[in-house]
């Protein structure tokens, strides 16, 4: 043979044909190959409670998961999910008909997206947005129209005109995530309520991602879109186990929706993994039933994080952008007399030991992130002061 094909046609499809290797995946190569800090993919460097760890290994032994799970996920994990929408919430969700469980809220979004969208919907998406929203609107064959958030008085905020403007009759449904990443954003209520109302007065259907809903400091407030008045019906709310509970490889996320838009998700996700994370769904079932003292130690715990590693960037002359959610601090490099954030983190790992994010890769509209830098705080506090150390020394002197 000479050669795979004898076509000229290109091998990956052409829906994809924009999305190379990761950004992720680029940037800890780099951190692995200079023996840096690596600050860029937002996973813990340590695991999470140890009794829901035992739990995981307790089902394990007693043979609980590990054959194919139940489609829509084992009845106790289900149970768990509502449960917990309901206490923190006071939403109402049916476990049989209303919950599924998937492999990690980024096979959620995936389902949801292919399972939504035909080839021509618009999808509004807040950008920057999480680099697999862009996949999987293209996989799906949509649209994506950004709408961009952008730096106001020390956070990135949400134009609504702008938002309201964005929608046509050919958008299908909007794509919201709160708290928001990489910018750390948390949307306000009235934001929220006005959202709620575009979505009703438009017909719209909403799909939220709240990955970070454990993850809010300060005065913020994590409100649920599903809360507000005829959302329920027309939002598919996503969740997770990874980032609450520092478990990112068991991937364990979930659905929350009406039985109609269950239904057609779990329609699609039939047919990406089936099923997936047996034992671990035992698990994180018994983790959602965790008291609130977890909870609010955890946040606890990143809100110190926050802050050590927010100090350690003023100093080394950034401008920061302190996150009110999530575990990921957005900068702005111009301070530095930086402005490329793509040449920046490919030569901090040697200027600085620390590999970090650039926003860019977020963007549509590449030039509106191209200053900003993102940054992640979910890691072990002596690793967090030396990567301070490592940046203040680097650019402060």
């Amino acid at each position: 043979m000479t050669g795979m094909t004898s076509s000229a046609r290109p091998l990956l499809n052409r829906r994809l044909a924009e999305f190379g290797t990761t950004i992720f995946a680029e940037m800890s190569a780099l951190a692995l190959r200079t023996g840096s800090i690596n600050l860029g993919q937002g996973f813990p460097d340590t695991d999470g409670p140890e009794e829901i760890r035992e739990a995981a290994v307790r089902a394990l032994r007693e043979g609980h998961g590990n054959q194919y799970p139940p489609g829509p996920g084992v009845p106790e994990l289900r149970t768990a999910i509502a449960a917990h929408q309901q206490r923190r919430y006071g939403l109402s969700y049916d476990p049989d008909s209303e919950v599924l469980v998937t492999a990690g809220a980024t096979e959620a979004i995936a389902a949801a997206l292919l399972a939504l969208l035909e080839p021509g919907d618009e999808v509004v998406a807040l950008e920057p947005y999480y680099d697999s929203y862009a996949a999987c609107i293209a996989m799906a064959g949509g649209t994506r129209v950004p709408v961009t958030l952008r730096p106001h008085e020390g956070s990135f905020r949400l134009d609504l005109d702008e938002l309201r403007d964005a929608v046509t009759d050919r958008t299908r449904l909007l794509l919201v995530n709160t708290p928001h990443n990489p910018t750390g954003t948390v949307l306000t209520r009235e934001e929220l309520t006005a959202i709620a109302e575009l979505a009703v007065e438009r017909d719209l259907l909403v799909i939220t991602d709240e990955v970070y809903e454990h993850l809010v400091f300060d005065e913020a407030e994590h409100v649920p879109l599903a809360t507000l008045p005829g959302m329920r019906e027309r939002t598919v709310s996503i969740g997770s186990a990874g980032k609450t509970f520092s478990f990112t490889g068991w991937k364990v996320g979930w659905v929350t929706a009406p039985p109609a838009l269950v239904t057609a998700v779990r329609s699609a996700k039939q047919f990406l993994t089936y099923v997936a994370s047996g034992p671990f769904q035992y698990a994180v079932a018994e983790a959602l039933a965790l008291p609130d003292s977890y909870f609010d130690g955890f946040r606890a715990d990143m809100l110190r994080k926050r802050d050590l590693l927010a100090t350690g960037l003023t100093e080394a002359g950034f401008e920061v952008f302190r996150p009110a959610g999530t575990y990921f601090i957005t900068t702005d490099i111009r301070p530095l007399r930086e402005s490329d954030g793509f040449a920046f983190c490919r030569s901090l790992p040697e200027r600085a030991g620390v590999v970090a994010i650039p926003n860019a890769v977020f963007y549509d509209h590449r030039e509106a992130g191209a200053p900003f830098v993102r940054f992640a705080f979910c890691k072990r506090t002596e690793v967090l002061t030396d990567a301070a150390e490592r940046l203040r020394k680097a650019f402060a002197g």
